[in-house]
């Protein structure tokens, strides 16, 4: 057996939980630089707003129904995601982190165990020790716990908690989902389905296993055994190692001066290369690109890419920062083109220990590495960009817009929740 952990509708979660006077209120949160919408309470569902719905056309709803809107503030969010996530740790043996609000756990060395009563006790300890409401599913598979989880959401909400624990449970929920909600069915593949008459998760697994082969590949295959309870979708119990690794923003504005660019390229490389540190990993390329704003056409348009191969693989920040703002002076055109995003890409990732040495490097990189491994360690204890290159600046000229910005509840000693008595 196996459960999927999720958080509802977690960042006004996460909102609400500094202003519980939002509960029972509408509130959304915004993506970056305040333009989409991204989370929404399930007041603000019952009024319509859409997801991903530019905010800007939404701003008479808003007022009109005073809905609570926020920026989104990743820094809070990240900071509750990891103490869910080491609650749940403490309940299980194996776990599988999703995404920043779910988990996977893996019930299987727990066969002894009351699995609703374990469901159950996850969903009040986090909700006592954290104040975030969560939904848990459990099935016999990673698809069907999925679909439980949504099952549970829309029929035992208060419970919280569905165990697909007999085939009749399994087949009850399998015929209450359609097909464009099984997870790992997307929008064309809901097509292909329907037109050949399949409409719920119960008609899916009734398709002989040859057809959803030749139709929808391997995945396919796995997908159908994954609905007929034979597990068939590998675990990650530890993230795997990312192949490429890219930093890129928008601007909180336009601009066309090249020394905002070079300051949001040289911060972008040095978190990319501190990425790279703490994977173990080394690039043998770094792309950087801009461009301007294509949803304004009456302005001229440029995108502007490159890719430069580094002289020996390397994970130090001065080296990528020099890498990204060389492609940069590459790339930049002046004369009345105004950039409103830019971006480092590091490539061809080779794991540390596997570097080759070069014969003529002149360089001494036992030096350099000791003194970026001194300049991480003051950053962790002391606060992120602590130390930093010169090039990175202070001011962040090129900072998203946030306007509504919640505090580093968390994180922030400065920014602490205070009670007055």
């Amino acid at each position: 057996m196996f459960a999927l952990v999720d958080c509802n509708n977690f960042y006004v979660s996460c909102e609400r939980l500094f202003q519980p006077k939002l509960y029972g209120k509408p509130v959304v949160v915004l993506s970056n630089n305040d333009g989409c919408v991204i989370a929404r309470s399930d007041e603000a569902k019952a009024l319509g707003i859409v997801m991903g719905t530019p905010a800007y056309m939404s701003e008479g709803l808003f007022k009109q129904h005073k809905v609570k809107v926020f920026s989104s503030n990743y820094t809070l969010y990240g900071d509750l995601s990891d103490r869910v996530m080491k609650i749940l740790a403490s309940f299980v043996p194996k776990m599988e982190l999703y995404s920043i609000d779910e988990a996977f756990l893996d019930l299987s060395e727990m066969l002894y165990h009351d699995l609703l009563d374990l469901g159950i006790k996850i969903r009040k300890a986090i909700m006592q020790n954290l104040g975030i409401p969560v939904t848990v599913g459990i099935a016999p598979t990673k698809t069907l716990a999925k679909m439980a989880n949504r099952y549970a959401k829309k029929r035992f909400k208060d419970v919280g908690v569905f165990y697909a624990i007999s085939k009749e449970l399994i087949n009850e929920m399998l015929q209450a989902t359609d097909v464009e909600d099984i997870w790992g069915i997307g929008k064309q593949y809901a097509i292909l389905l329907k037109r050949n008459g399949f409409r719920t998760a119960k008609d899916v697994t009734k398709i002989p296993a040859e057809w959803m082969r030749n139709k929808m590949s391997v995945v396919g295959l796995r997908l159908w055994n994954e609905l007929n309870g034979v597990p068939s979708i590998e675990w990650e119990y530890k993230p795997k190692d990312k192949k490429n690794i890219c930093k890129s923003r928008s601007f909180g504005f336009s601009t066309s001066d090249i020394s905002i660019l070079r300051e949001a390229v040289s911060n972008y490389a040095a978190i990319c290369a501190l990425k790279l540190r703490n994977q173990n990993s080394t690039c043998r390329y770094v792309n950087v690109f801009i461009h301007t704003n294509p949803h304004k056409p009456e302005l001229k348009q440029y995108q502007g890419s490159i890719t430069l191969q580094c002289e020996k693989e390397t994970n130090l920040t001065q080296d990528i920062i020099g890498y990204a703002l060389k492609g940069l002076d590459i790339i930049y055109k002046p004369g009345g083109y105004i950039y409103m995003k830019a971006g480092v890409m590091v490539l061809d990732l080779v794991t540390e220990n596997a570097v080759q040495l070069n014969l003529f490097d002149q360089r001494d990189r036992s030096k350099e590495k000791q003194l970026t491994a001194t300049v991480d360690k003051v950053n962790t204890e002391m606060g992120q960009d602590t130390v930093r290159m010169a090039v990175q600046r202070f001011e962040r000229r090129y900072r998203l817009r946030a306007e509504k910005l919640s505090k580093k509840y968390t994180t922030d000693i400065k920014q602490i929740l205070k009670v007055k008595i």
